[in-house]
Order: C-alpha cells, then sequence, then structure tokens
C-alpha cells in the first residue's frame, strides 16, 4: 500500500389555435327546409329525466348521501435519495485540543501500526476516565516509498497525566482544507488519493506537505472493509 509522495501535493412546445368562431362565420348558413304542415308535425320528445338513485332505508335523514367508492389513499412517500459524499468541498478546520503520539511506520504494516498508536492512546484515556470529544485522527507529517512519519490524534476535553515518552498534548490542524471521503478498507487508500491528486492538478492548488485522515467509524471496532475516513487536505 503506498500513499502519494507529498511532493505532488505542491506542485410546451407552442400550440397554435385557430378560431372557431371565424370559421364559423365564414362557412354558409345551412339552407332552411320548407316547414311541415302544422298538423303533421311531431312534436319532439321530451328530454329523459335521470332517475334519483333509490333512497336508501338506513340512511339517516337530512344526511349527506354516500361516496359512491372509498378514495385511494395516496401513495407512500418516496423514501429520501442517498446523495454522494462531497469531493473536494472547501471547509475550515477548527484546531482542537488533543492527546497525541508521534509515530513512524512502513507502507507494508501501515494500517496495524496506526491501530496499534490509536489503541495505546485510548488505554491511556480509559484508565484515567478521560472521555474522547471528538474523532481519533492522523496527521501525516512526511512521506516517502518507504513508509511515514505520522501524529495519531484524539480530541479530549482534559488532559491525561503520566504521558509515555513519545505521547504529547496539542492542537489539531487548523486553517482552510478541502475534504474527500474514503469509504472500505485502508489498503484501498492509494485509489481515492490519486483521485484527489488528480482533483489538485485540475483545479490547479496548491497544498501543504501535510494531510489528515478523521476516522469517522471507529478503526478499533469497524472491520477494515467497512472504514468511513475524512481526508482533510490543508491548503496553502
Amino acid at each position: 500500500m503506498r500513499h502519494m509522495n507529498l511532493t505532488r501535493w505542491l506542485v410546451p412546445v407552442a400550440a397554435i389555435w385557430l378560431s372557431l368562431g371565424a370559421a364559423l362565420a365564414q362557412s354558409p348558413a345551412p339552407s332552411a327546409s320548407p316547414a311541415a304542415p302544422a298538423a303533421s308535425a311531431t312534436p319532439a320528445p321530451a328530454p329523459t329525466a335521470t332517475p334519483a338513485p333509490a333512497a336508501n332505508p338506513s340512511a339517516t335523514p337530512g344526511a349527506p348521501p354516500a361516496a359512491a367508492e372509498t378514495p385511494a389513499a395516496p401513495p407512500p412517500a418516496a423514501a429520501p435519495v442517498q446523495t454522494a459524499d462531497p469531493f473536494g468541498e472547501q471547509i475550515a478546520l477548527e484546531p482542537k485540543t488533543v492527546v497525541v503520539l508521534r509515530g513512524n511506520a512502513n507502507w507494508d504494516s501501515a494500517f496495524d501500526t496506526l491501530i496499534d498508536s490509536f489503541k495505546s492512546l485510548s488505554s491511556l484515556l480509559d484508565r484515567q476516565g478521560i472521555k474522547r470529544s471528538g474523532n481519533p485522527m492522523i496527521v501525516y507529517t512526511a512521506t516517502d516509498d518507504t513508509g511515514f512519519s505520522y501524529l495519531a490524534e484524539i480530541p479530549v476535553d482534559q488532559d491525561p497525566k503520566n504521558l509515555a515518552k513519545d505521547m504529547s498534548m496539542g492542537k489539531s490542524p487548523e486553517g482552510k482544507a478541502l475534504k474527500f471521503v474514503h469509504r472500505g478498507s485502508y489498503d484501498n487508500m492509494d485509489n481515492t488519493y490519486e483521485a484527489i491528486t488528480n482533483h489538485l492538478d485540475d483545479k490547479k492548488l496548491e497544498a501543504k506537505d501535510t494531510f489528515i485522515e478523521e476516522y469517522i467509524t471507529d478503526p478499533l471496532k469497524t472491520a477494515e472493509d467497512k472504514l468511513v475516513i475524512n481526508v482533510y487536505v490543508p491548503l496553502r
């Protein structure tokens, strides 16, 4: 599994109506037929009246007639359509107080190393009864062909005590950034980062020499192929 080298980041149909009145005015009037003798004239039959509906003996006097048919129930509302994840959405990152574990990893064992870092931080917080105030994050500080350096961060509302030698308190990154969403395993992150790089090139945007992954699903409890990760690319 390889992420990009950070140096690449720098770089009604209209209808026509005929006048019926005008057409009728231009048509010749029909010739009148000679009047028939009055004695032989046959009177026109009176219009047949529509019989009133039979009264319902059980109907309440003065009550309106019952409807002939029950109106059909309206169709159920359509389920909302899930929109696509944002890709390159501009946001402003707000700094958070975080407990940090600094580390290095090889690409071949990258995800396992990151998981171990999250486990160490979570264990520290659990022992001291400190609640998380946000999602865990990885801040990549440098990469090359063999591996990378990173900061594993978990937001907290209070400072834990007795930090290990590789741990410290700090602030998460802040400032303007682009947001991308990755769904699936960590091993497929390359496809996401390639799409991100192409987006930056197409938009002629210059990124800083770092990027952030926010784990929306808990990486310690979620199957790797079910991960949802927000990727933030800080801009210069």
